[in-house]
């Protein structure tokens, strides 16, 4: 039995001995953070001059110009075009053959989508 108590008193004298000395090494390298002069975190409130005094007429940013997305085949492949329906926004290198007939159908006439999260979910809904 003194054996087995010798033994267990070695181990918690060897354990304390090596977290001091893993205290004693790391307790100079974590230092606080500064903060920087001029730096804006994203937590601070608005200031005066970022204050939208007109509210009711500021249109988000999505809804100004290109807001809608245009989903088409073309060559093989669906591409995913802007409202004007000649700028191509993404390339998504997905063949039109692992559609089903139908939806094969709409694709080659274009499918209108009002966010590129909408185009997203339905590539999604198809491919997975």
């Amino acid at each position: 039995m003194k054996k087995y108590m010798f033994c267990f008193l070695l181990f918690v004298a060897a354990s304390a001995v090596c977290l001091g000395i893993g205290f004693a090494i790391t307790k100079d390298s974590v230092r606080p953070e500064e903060a920087l002069p001029g730096a804006t975190i994203e937590t601070e409130t608005v200031t005066e001059a970022q204050i939208v005094i007109n509210q009711e007429e500021v249109e988000p940013v999505n809804a100004k110009g290109k807001e809608k997305f245009y989903l088409v085949a073309e060559d093989g492949y669906l591409l995913v075009l802007y409202q004007d329906k000649t700028t191509i926004c993404l390339y998504t290198h997905m063949p039109i053959v692992d559609f089903p007939e139908e939806e094969r159908g709409k694709l080659m006439e274009g499918i209108w989508f009002s966010s590129m999260i909408e185009v997203f979910n339905y590539l999604e809904s198809y491919t997975s």
